[in-house]
């Protein structure tokens, strides 16, 4: 291995807070790999998320790399990258510059290429493309801007790719998937996401949940069921239904444990009284299709709020039952009867605002004929 050495670079350190520092810096680009990484959003054994990076985007980097090796190539956007402490910042100025907030000095880091990527200072938060271009551009050097801050903590890296990230056209599943790891605030449309975004991860990483492994995500791409519909269905029901009983409304957060149970056992009946219809793609299957999914949430709800407590396997199994004889997730020669002149086709549901409403109101209009009057017509002609 050869000696590790350090790049000791001009910069300019700026205050953002009483914490919070930034480092603004220019280094050549085919030398970002010799201190900085890529982390790549994946799953270990145990099933916890690491890195939060999106994989590289083939087309976007050729794109950028043709545009580098032109006549008169300008990247004028920086790239963000978070060092870890091993990185330091050496002032050259006694006083602070400008307002007091800036300061001219020297960026320590260092720069061994033979280590492993893991162990590098650096992780480029944002601009990884740029970064893959240039180091596969056909060009001797190319200077670029970066912005820089050190932590040492993992979670503050995620926060940061989030809020860089989340304005950009870039896959919200994955950062729905990062959401759970991050406390600090976040924007107001992210802030409601993020518990949803909990009790989604847990639903797809626990053993004893029906939607184990079913969940389509970044890490698991092969699931089933769109992650967003999954998500819909948590808010509706944490906003307005079942889950938001067990829901501290001043935080937005809740009791998780007794969440996950009401779902589990729920979802879990549901596999059992449409087994034809469970565990298939959406295509085969409107039970797994973010019409069935939403829908079937509301249905939770009403019979949550039927018991007014988490009901049992059996009264679950109970109140669903009878809907299987007018649910047509899967079988080609069913239709759904909505109205006399509104017959559709079990594949004709389609996940739209409309066709969602649709059918929601179709299964608890079922579910109110053909079980919350009729126990309540048995329980008022008990007591009569």
């Amino acid at each position: 291995m050869s000696e590790p050495t350090e790049l000791r670079l001009p910069a300019l350190e700026i205050r953002q807070g009483p914490n919070r520092l930034l480092y603004s810096f220019a280094v050549d680009g085919k030398r970002l790999s010799d201190f900085a990484t890529i982390s790549r959003v994946h799953r270990e054994d145990g099933g916890e998320l690491q890195g939060y990076q999106r994989p590289e985007v083939r087309s976007h980097i050729a794109e950028i790399r043709a545009y580098l090796e032109s006549d008169d190539p300008m990247i004028p956007n920086a790239i963000v990258i978070a060092f870890d402490p091993r990185v330091r910042f050496e002032s050259s100025d006694v006083q602070p510059l400008g307002q007091g907030f800036s300061r001219l000095g020297t960026l320590v880091i260092p720069a061994d290429p033979s280590l492993p990527p893991e162990d590098r200072p650096g992780w480029i938060v944002d601009g990884q493309q740029r970064a893959a271009a240039i180091r596969d551009a056909d060009v001797e050097q190319f200077p670029i801007y970066v912005t820089a801050f050190i932590t040492g903590d993992n979670q503050e890296q995620k926060e940061q790719f989030i809020l860089v990230n989340s304005t950009k056209p870039l896959p919200k599943g994955l950062i729905y998937e990062l959401l759970p790891a991050t406390e600090s605030r976040l924007p107001a449309p992210l802030q409601r996401r993020r518990f949803p975004a909990l009790l989604l991860d847990r639903l797809n990483r626990d053993g004893d949940s029906p939607f184990y492994k079913l969940i389509q995500t970044p890490t698991n791409p092969i699931g089933l069921v769109k992650d967003n519909s999954i998500l819909k269905m948590l808010e509706h029901s944490l906003e307005n239904g079942a889950l938001n009983w067990f829901r501290d409304p001043r935080t937005g957060r809740g009791d998780v444990e007794p969440m996950l149970k009401l779902l589990k056992r729920f979802w879990s009946v549901v596999a059992e009284v449409f087994p034809d219809a469970w565990g298939k793609k959406p295509v085969h299957s409107r039970l797994m299709h973010g019409a069935g999914i939403i829908s079937m949430g509301l249905v939770m709800d009403a019979i949550f709020d039927r018991f007014e407590e988490v009901p049992s396997e059996q009264e679950f199994r109970a109140d669903l039952e009878p809907l299987a004889e007018v649910c047509c997730w899967t079988r080609s020669e069913c239709r759904w009867a909505f109205a006399p002149d509104d017959q559709r086709k079990w594949n004709e549901v389609q996940n739209t605002p409309n066709d969602i409403q649709l059918l929601a109101g179709f299964l608890l209009t079922q579910y109110t004929r053909r079980v919350w009057a009729r126990t309540r017509g048995r329980r008022l002609a008990s007591a009569g």
